[in-house]
C-alpha cells in the first residue's frame, strides 16, 4: 500500500513537472478564480462597510419652536426612544446647532458675517432620528404629527430626505443581490474553465491511460497521479493568488483610506488572513481535485 502511495505521489509529479506548459495554464487559472472568489470576498465586505457607513449617515430630524421648554423637548426624546422603529435618538441643543455650524464653516468668510449680520442664535433645537429600516421613517414621521406636540414642532425634514433615504436603503439591497448573483455566475464558470484545463492535461496523457488499463493497473492507480496533479497545481496556485492578494490589499490601502478614512484594506487582509486563506485553500485544492476526479471518469470507465 505504502509503496503504491509512494509511486502515485511520484508520477504525480512527475506529470505535473513534465507537460510544464499545461501545468501552468493550470496554475494561471486556478490563480484566476482563486482571486475571483477572494475579490467577492472582499467586495462583498467592502460593499457592506461602505453602505452602513452612509446608513449611519442617513436619518431625519425634528426641530422644536424656539419657546419649546427643553424638557418638553427631552420628553419627546424618551418617547420617540421607546418606540419600536427607532434606532437612536439624538438631542442637540440650540447652542450646540450653533456651534456645530462655526466650526463646520469658520473658513467660510461670507456665511460667519451673515451670521453675525442675523445676530443672536437663529437656530432650533432638534431631534436627531436613526431608523432601522428607511420603511420605519414613515411610522416616525406620523407619530411626530399628533395634535399634542403641535404647540412644539416647528417641522420634521422627512419628505424633503424621503428620496435620499429610500435611494440609500434600495442600493443596499442591490449590492446584496448584485454580490450573490455575481459570486454563482463567477464560480460556475471559474468551474467549467478549470475543468477544461485539467481536462486537456489529461487528454495529453490519454495513450498512456490506455496503456495502463492493458496493463490491468487499478482506476485508483490511475487516477492517483492526476489527483496530486490537481492538488499540486491547487497548492501553488493558493500562494501565488494569496501574494498577490496581499500586495494589491496593502498598495491600494493608502489611495482607498485617503477617500474613506475608516476604510483600511491592508489591515482587513490582516484581520481575515486564515478566512480568506481557508477560502482559497478549499476553491484552489477543491477545483483542482473535483475537475482531475470528473475529467478521469471518462477514461477509467466508472
Amino acid at each position: 500500500m505504502f509503496t503504491s502511495l509512494k509511486r502515485i505521489f511520484r508520477l504525480g509529479w512527475l506529470s505535473f513537472s513534465r507537460d510544464g506548459g499545461i501545468s501552468a495554464a493550470t496554475c494561471f487559472i486556478l490563480v484566476i478564480t482563486i482571486f475571483l472568489v477572494s475579490f467577492l470576498f472582499l467586495l462583498q465586505n467592502v460593499s457592506q462597510f461602505l453602505i452602513s457607513e452612509l446608513q449611519e449617515k442617513v436619518d431625519i430630524s425634528v426641530y422644536f419652536k424656539e419657546i419649546a421648554p427643553e424638557e418638553d423637548i427631552l420628553k419627546v426624546e424618551k418617547e420617540l426612544s421607546q418606540i419600536p422603529e427607532v434606532k437612536n435618538v439624538k438631542y442637540v441643543s440650540r447652542e450646540e446647532a450653533l456651534q456645530v455650524f462655526i466650526q463646520r464653516h469658520k473658513d467660510n468668510p461670507v456665511l460667519m458675517e451673515s451670521l453675525v449680520e442675523v445676530g443672536g442664535n437663529p437656530f432650533l433645537a432638534s431631534l436627531n432620528i436613526k431608523a432601522w429600516e428607511a420603511s420605519q421613517y414613515q411610522k416616525v414621521a406620523d407619530f411626530l404629527k399628533a395634535a399634542r406636540f403641535e404647540n412644539l414642532i416647528e417641522k420634521v425634514d422627512y419628505h424633503q430626505r424621503k428620496p435620499v433615504i429610500e435611494r440609500i436603503f434600495s442600493l443596499s439591497a442591490a449590492a446584496n443581490q448584485t454580490g450573490i448573483l455575481l459570486s454563482i455566475v463567477l464560480v460556475v464558470v471559474a468551474i467549467l474553465v478549470t475543468f477544461n484545463t485539467i481536462r486537456l492535461a489529461i487528454l495529453n496523457q490519454k495513450e498512456e491511460i490506455q496503456i495502463q488499463r492493458l496493463v490491468g493497473a487499478s482506476n485508483w492507480f490511475i487516477r492517483g497521479p492526476f489527483l496530486i496533479q490537481g492538488t499540486i497545481s491547487g497548492i501553488l496556485a493558493v500562494l501565488f493568488s494569496l501574494t498577490i492578494f496581499a500586495l494589491i490589499c496593502w498598495a491600494l490601502s493608502p489611495k482607498i483610506e485617503f477617500f474613506f478614512p475608516d476604510l483600511n484594506l491592508f489591515s482587513f487582509f490582516t484581520k481575515n488572513f486564515w478566512t480568506l486563506f481557508l477560502i482559497q485553500f478549499f476553491t484552489g485544492i477543491g477545483l483542482g481535485v473535483i475537475s482531475s476526479t470528473i475529467a478521469i471518469r471518462k477514461y477509467l470507465k466508472v
